[in-house]
């Protein structure tokens, strides 16, 4: 499987500098790439690097390979762009959103990320530097540092590209790793997961993961964001943007220990997990003005690949499984019915009298519907049937 491993940069103030050209040139570049293909319509990389290579080599001052990257990141980003609205994430044909999408060119900021391969940038484990390609020649001996498990998935399985990031005046690397997958085990049982926006997660044992204090800070940052928005002096914009990506990064700490610690119980039990499949949830539902920044706000996608990505690295079994009716049938005889969810935290039975937290059920739902799918997941495809003919002979 593959992982990133993200690394802080300590460079010079003036290596810093060198930096910061470089992305501005790279960038500078992918725009006239961007421009060029889509004015002509050439989108795929071998064909945009016959029309631009010269020409971005000898106008922004670019090198062979870094040349070849940017047209690879302007190919890529373009790529996304046709699989994000084949996947209708961009909204309908008719949309003001898809309109303005694919009525001009994929724009790249000035100081967007920008991919180096092995021939532009070297990593010395030991040292703990790199050197870089820049439009000032190489940059030699620039430090970086990280966690010691950063370091030591770095030292053992990095493979393939690094990008250059800067955020909030600082840089950092951040380079793929190739770990292979453990082998998944045959699981003795599942353990199901309900997602929620009152409970973050719910397991089919029972252990619950409010959400209440996440929505809590979540409420205190926006009013601090409204009265910082308010004085509109140079010193509420200067917190607002330390302030940034603040909420983001709570939550995703509080998705990682969720998601860490149901991988661990799955492991030690040698049992699976299992999750609905929510795509497109915002997407089928209607809300109220006052609900809406709520679920924009859910993060239970995030939640859902902190899960996947944990359980195939630990060679937990992990699946997802039909979302439909999980909160209003009964596990115990099958009786579904919107009635028998009394209230939202309640969960009644009208037929059998099975009561209990609604999301538990709910969990418990999803962890037989996996018990059922991983029998035909794992079941061995029935040989074709023996005719008795030469199936290599035509017959006349």
């Amino acid at each position: 499987m593959k992982l990133v491993v993200q690394v802080k940069l300590l460079p010079s103030p003036q290596q810093a500098a060198v930096l910061e050209a470089t992305l501005r040139a790279c960038n500078r570049a992918a725009d006239h790439v961007s421009q060029i293909a889509f004015e002509t319509g050439v989108k795929d990389r071998n064909g945009l690097q016959k029309l631009v290579y010269a020409d971005i080599k000898a106008a922004f001052g670019l090198s062979a390979q870094p040349a070849v990257r940017v047209v690879k990141k302007v190919a890529d980003a373009y790529g996304a762009l046709a699989a994000n609205l084949k996947a209708g994430r961009l909204g309908r044909p008719s949309s003001t959103r898809y309109r303005r999408a694919v009525g001009s060119p994929v724009g790249f900021r000035p100081e967007a990320a920008q991919p180096f391969d092995d021939r532009c940038l070297s990593w010395q484990m030991d040292a703990r530097t790199v050197s870089i390609w820049t439009v000032d020649g190489r940059l030699r001996g620039i430090r970086y540092t990280g966690s010691p498990d950063q370091l030591k998935t770095l030292a053992e399985h990095r493979k393939g590209e690094s990008d250059l990031v800067q955020r909030d005046g600082k840089w950092f690397l951040v380079a793929t790793c190739d770990i292979p997958d453990p082998e998944v085990y045959e699981p003795v049982d599942w353990i199901g997961v309900d997602r929620g926006i009152v409970n973050l997660a719910t397991t089919s044992d029972g252990t619950n993961y409010q959400g209440r204090r996440l929505s809590r800070y979540r409420r205190w940052q926006a009013r601090k964001r409204a009265e910082l928005q308010a004085k509109r002096t140079r010193s509420a914009t200067r917190r607002l943007t330390r302030r940034a990506k603040k909420e983001q990064r709570h939550a995703t700490h509080l998705n990682h220990r969720i998601s860490k610690e149901i991988v661990s119980v799955a492991q030690r039990t040698e049992r699976g997990i299992a999750v609905e499949q929510l795509d497109g949830i915002r997407e089928r539902v209607r809300l109220r003005r006052d609900q809406r920044a709520t679920l924009s706000s859910w993060p239970f996608h995030q939640l859902g690949q902190h899960l996947a990505y944990k359980a195939r690295r630990a060679g937990v079994p992990f699946l997802e499984v039909d979302p439909a009716y999980t909160s209003q049938r009964c596990p115990r005889c099958g009786h579904t019915e919107w009635a028998n969810r009394s209230t939202r935290d309640h969960f009644s039975c009208r037929r059998c009298g099975l009561a209990g937290p609604a999301d538990v059920v709910a969990g418990v739902n999803v962890r037989n519907r996996a018990r059922s799918a991983w029998v035909f997941v794992t079941a061995p495809v029935p040989a074709p049937a023996r005719t008795g003919r030469n199936v290599g002979r035509c017959d006349p």
